[in-house]
């Protein structure tokens, strides 16, 4: 799993692009035997639709987003409301779901989605996201990958929406003041409570290097601490959804 981990972030690392990210995680899935993936990001203010990067087959995600779908997605739904990753499929779902829910279900799995394990993503910085694997059937190295790794894979998400939010993103500017990805990226995770090591940890730097990025971010913003530059930040988020 470390060999499988390593070169996920290297892969991440070099990705450049939406399809550059999608052959990442598609590497990723197969060494891991978990079919197929699909991340989600819900859409901003500045977004006229969600952001996808998948391997579901493209008529499905195309029609998905043409009528909507993540508006009554029972999945996307369940993301929103409980941070907690979970499992879903036959045998799995809740009688709860309205006929649309139960519509949308049975229509993706006549494309081969039926089952599947769901990691939220609400990282306090922008709309929610979420990565799913999933498959067909319940197939054994499925169901064994998700019980021996269900953390490594939660955080494995967690570097995916990193790396696609900086890179992918074009709002970098905290009011009049802009920043690079990295300065930005490495203050929005301070702003979590996060230390320079661990967030050294999620994005695959150093923490010096974190540390160095952190000076940049306050020397540009004309503030003497972290606390103060993260006020900026907030300040700033709030601005742009009112």
């Amino acid at each position: 799993m470390h060999r499988i981990f390593q070169t996920f972030i290297d892969l991440l690392s070099e990705a450049e692009n939406a399809e550059g990210f999608r052959q990442a995680m598609d590497s990723t899935v197969a060494a891991l035997d978990l079919s197929c993936f699909a991340y989600l990001s819900l859409p901003n203010a500045s977004q006229k639709q969600p952001r996808v990067i998948s391997t579901y087959p493209i008529d499905w995600t195309t029609y998905y987003l043409r009528n909507h779908y993540e508006r009554v997605d029972p999945i996307v739904i369940q993301a929103l409301q409980d941070p907690e990753p979970f499992r879903w499929g036959s045998g799995l779902m809740t009688n709860s779901y309205s006929s649309a829910q139960r519509k949308l279900l049975d229509q993706a799995s006549e494309f081969g989605i039926r089952f599947g394990f769901t990691i939220p993503i609400h990282d306090g910085r922008g709309p929610i996201a979420a990565l799913t694997f999933a498959t067909d059937l319940q197939r054994l190295p499925f169901e064994k990958c998700i019980d021996s790794h269900a953390r490594v894979l939660q955080l494995i998400a967690l570097y995916f929406h990193a790396h696609v939010r900086r890179k992918l993103s074009g709002d970098h500017c905290i009011g009049e003041v802009c920043l690079s990805p990295r300065e930005l990226e490495c203050l929005e995770w301070a702003a979590q409570g996060k230390s320079a090591w661990e967030i050294g940890c999620i994005l695959g730097i150093s923490r010096n290097t974190v540390a160095y990025y952190l000076e940049n971010a306050k020397k540009k913003l004309g503030v003497r601490t972290i606390a103060q530059a993260v006020a900026r930040l907030a300040a700033a988020n709030k601005r742009k959804q009112n």
